[in-house]
Parts: C-alpha cells; sequence; structure tokens
C-alpha cells in the first residue's frame, strides 16, 4: 500500500508517526505490528482497518499505466510493478528497461520460477555460470534455484517484461 501510495518509508513513518526503521522491519517481516501501530499506518495511508479487512468485492482485471507502482530503489532506468498489491499473488509482473550497462543486483538462489519477455534490445541473463543474451521478441524461462542477475551489455536500452513467482519484493 506505500508503494502504491508513492510514499517512500521516510514519508510513511513520518506520518504515521512511527520510525522508518520500525517502517522497513515491518516491510520485511522482521518485526510485528501493534494494533495502534497499524491504525496509525493506515490512517496515514487514507483507509481505516474495516476498508483494510473488509471484502474487496471482486478484484479489478484491467490495470492502466497510472495503477504501476514506480520502484525507484532498484536504481534503474525503470522498474514498474504492474499490478498494485502483486506481492501478495502467486506471480508478480514487473516492467524493467536498463540503460546501457545497468543491472540488477544478482539474485542469490531461491524458491520459484521466472519467466521474461524481451520487448527491445539484447537482455544478458547471467543464470549460475552460463549467460544467454536474449534478444527482442524472445523469452525466457528458468527455476531460480541458481544464482542470476539481468545486465544490459548493449549500447541501446532494453526493455523487459519480468514476471516472478512467487513475488521476490
Amino acid at each position: 500500500m506505500r508503494l502504491a501510495s508513492n510514499l517512500t518509508q521516510s514519508e510513511l513513518a513520518a506520518r504515521s508517526r512511527l520510525t522508518k526503521g520500525f517502517i522497513s522491519q515491518l516491510e520485511r517481516d522482521q518485526t510485528s505490528i501493534s494494533v495502534d501501530s497499524l491504525l496509525d499506518i493506515l490512517e496515514a495511508l487514507g483507509t481505516d482497518i474495516t476498508e483494510f479487512f473488509g471484502d474487496r468485492g471482486s478484484s479489478p482485471v484491467v490495470f492502466a499505466p497510472q495503477d504501476r507502482v514506480q520502484v525507484p530503489e532498484k536504481q534503474v532506468a525503470r522498474f514498474e510493478i504492474l499490478i498494485p498489491g502483486s506481492t501478495n499473488n502467486l506471480m508478480d509482473p514487473i516492467m524493467v528497461t536498463l540503460a546501457p550497462e545497468e543491472k540488477l543486483p544478482e539474485e542469490p538462489p531461491h524458491a520459484g520460477e521466472e519467466f521474461g519477455y524481451v520487448l527491445s534490445g539484447v537482455l544478458n541473463l547471467n543464470l549460475g555460470t552460463k549467460t544467454f543474451k536474449i534478444s527482442a521478441r524472445r523469452c525466457f524461462y528458468f527455476e531460480s534455484d541458481r544464482a542470476h542477475q539481468y545486465h544490459n551489455r548493449g549500447k541501446a536500452p532494453v526493455t523487459f517484461l519480468w514476471v516472478t513467482s512467487p513475488p521476490q519484493m
């Protein structure tokens, strides 16, 4: 909800009268939350406990570009979560653009699967000890049981749709 509201951890902490460290630990599931703190966070996010825990009815099916959640912390040209709240789903679709020589941090082995479709440019996928060059209109799929990293070694930007299951963020 914080990302969907375009708030940094610091901004949410200030609005909810909590510390940035507490917000960070909460998001990483390293602490539990009291009802009072939950109410403060929900108020800062413009909702209440009834709406938060209530029946949301049917889920949206179609999402517009303005629904996307930008994640500037990834420090690449563009990292957009395409479905708000998708980290609570079985898969997480993300649109990524890497400028020349940009790369995402190396991911250690973890449970799950990853799929991608390169829209433009040439993406380098380092998977274990192998490197794959994936050009536009090609896709990739692998089980995430090996260290892996996405890198643009070209001179033009690369844009790809990336789907992780389960969500890793």
